[in-house]
């Protein structure tokens, strides 16, 4: 089966995408493309995956780059293919050509970042934890160090979970109110004491008021279409023992 690929304007004209899991190896609950090393998915499965999307990013399956991801607001900078254990962090920034910097999600945040006229790229894993802890910011940050300009950088969000599909209690609000009071408006009154967490939203906020160029979220719910993505929290909902992790990437 022919990959699945998708891809945003803002970002072009550089190789990139955020993959969904049609066209992969796995199956079982991992049917499709699932490429994170980190589930129990048969290694030479994932190994398969990967190397399908490096050929569709028209690099070696070394240097489709992934990090072992900890919810932390860490940048790797990155200027060749990564020994492993793979760094604890999430996110990477790059100048080097032939690098395919990746990020892999189940309902969190996959974001892409390039200054196309500095030669400049970015990959974050942001869930809630990670876009409020600072990982977005500091994405920018990093590759601004690397000659980037905010006005010039493009940041898309890739599928992830949806408003209609988060629900969170009321402790999981307060940790967003102590930070700013203003963020309550990324909730919505759920079932009882339950509210409905704007993911994508607040990620949109964050990239905006950093001051960047282009912003977007391709509007895809990773939660509500099983056919095309892996999502967390659906796995918990229909009680399966593990879950496929979605890769984006992006290189110059």
């Amino acid at each position: 089966m022919t990959l699945e690929i998708i891809t945003s304007e803002a970002l072009a004209p550089l190789r990139h995408g955020f993959f969904t899991r049609r066209g992969g190896a796995s199956s079982g609950v991992y049917k499709g493309l699932n490429c994170g090393p980190g589930s129990d998915d048969q290694a030479e499965m994932v190994a398969i995956n990967r190397a399908r999307v490096a050929e569709a990013m028209r690099v070696s399956p070394e240097a489709l780059l992934t990090l072992h991801q900890v919810h932390s607001a860490d940048v790797v900078h990155v200027t060749e293919p990564l020994d492993k254990p793979r760094p604890r962090a999430d996110a990477f920034v790059t100048t080097t050509p032939g690098l395919a910097i990746s990020t892999l999600t189940a309902d969190c945040q996959p974001v892409l970042f390039a200054d196309v006229s500095a030669g400049v790229i970015g990959a974050a894993h942001a869930g809630w934890k990670g876009a409020l802890g600072g990982v977005l910011e500091a994405t920018i940050m990093a590759m601004e160090e690397l000659g980037a300009q905010r006005k010039n950088i493009a940041a898309v969000i890739g599928p992830c979970i949806s408003q209609s599909a988060y629900e969170v209690g009321p402790e999981f609000r307060q940790t967003f109110l102590d930070a700013d009071p203003d963020h309550g408006r990324f909730f919505n009154a759920g079932k009882g004491d339950r509210l409905m967490f704007n993911l994508p939203t607040f990620g949109l906020q964050v990239l905006t008021r950093a001051g960047l160029g282009r912003v977007e979220w391709t509007g895809h719910c990773t939660y509500h279409d099983e056919n095309r993505f892996f999502s967390y929290r659906r796995s918990v909902h229909e009680k399966e023992a593990d879950y496929g992790r979605l890769i984006a990437s992006i290189r110059l």
